[in-house]
């Protein structure tokens, strides 16, 4: 088994446990069936109508919300789709996957609009800026590039980390981009220099998570064992 593979295993392993932790408390409002293997990423529309996912599968489904339903099957990637991210207006999703691509699909009608190459590893983490014009990548060949969605040309590589990018998120100004990586550290970027004006350490094992608070003044990142909130960078 890859180390692609061990590291999805380990995503899907601890959002199972968390599944029956919270199952334990309140059973599901809907369980939603159609994947064919294990489901290792969702993401809900900004309206929170719709949800879309993406797993070991090679397809990300499109769910109403309300009633549990499939509205649409995506497929067209060659690997493990590792994430899934909607657009800020709910138009575009974009998909990151084991086969080193990253695909533009249209949420209305289905289909892909764009597939964005240059990563040499998997795409592990996929995140649009604030007002949907960039997109953020983070890959195993441990770098980070910025995505122009209107042309889906590659605008940026940003390289510092040492391993595997598994997450990446813009503040909710749109300023700054956090990378976490399995180098144990985050990397705070300025968008429009592209320079790095932090590297945030602290973390004993590889960093899978990253997320700004609504006003951008707090950093959260996690990973296996620990979560670790910043205010100062």
């Amino acid at each position: 088994m890859d180390i692609l593979k061990v590291v999805f295993v380990c995503v899907v392993s601890a959002l199972l446990v968390s599944s029956s932790l919270l199952s334990a408390q309140e059973p599901p409002l809907l369980t939603l069936k159609g994947h064919k293997r294990e489901v290792g990423a969702v993401a809900f529309s900004p309206d929170g109508k719709a949800l879309a996912s993406g797993g070991m599968d090679r397809t990300i489904k499109l769910w109403d919300v309300a009633n549990g339903k499939e509205k649409a099957a995506l497929k067209g990637h060659k690997g493990t789709v590792m994430s899934v991210a909607f657009s800020p207006d709910g138009k575009t999703l974009a998909s990151g996957s084991g086969d080193t691509t990253i695909r533009l699909w249209d949420v209305a009608s289905g289909k892909a609009k764009a597939t964005l190459k240059g990563d040499e590893l998997g795409v592990y983490s996929v995140a649009f800026s604030p007002d949907g014009k960039t997109l953020a990548s983070g890959s195993g060949d441990e770098t980070t590039k910025l995505w122009d969605v209107a042309n889906g040309k590659e605008m940026a590589t940003l390289k510092g980390h040492r391993a595997a990018v598994m997450a990446v998120a813009f503040s909710p100004d749109g300023k700054i981009l956090a990378s976490g990586s399995r180098d144990t550290t985050i990397r705070l970027w300025d968008v429009a220099s592209r320079d790095v004006k932090a590297t945030l350490k602290g973390h004993e094992f590889g960093v899978n998570s990253v997320a700004f608070s609504p006003d951008g003044k707090t950093l959260a990142s996690a990973n296996w064992a620990t979560i670790k909130l910043r205010r100062k960078w």
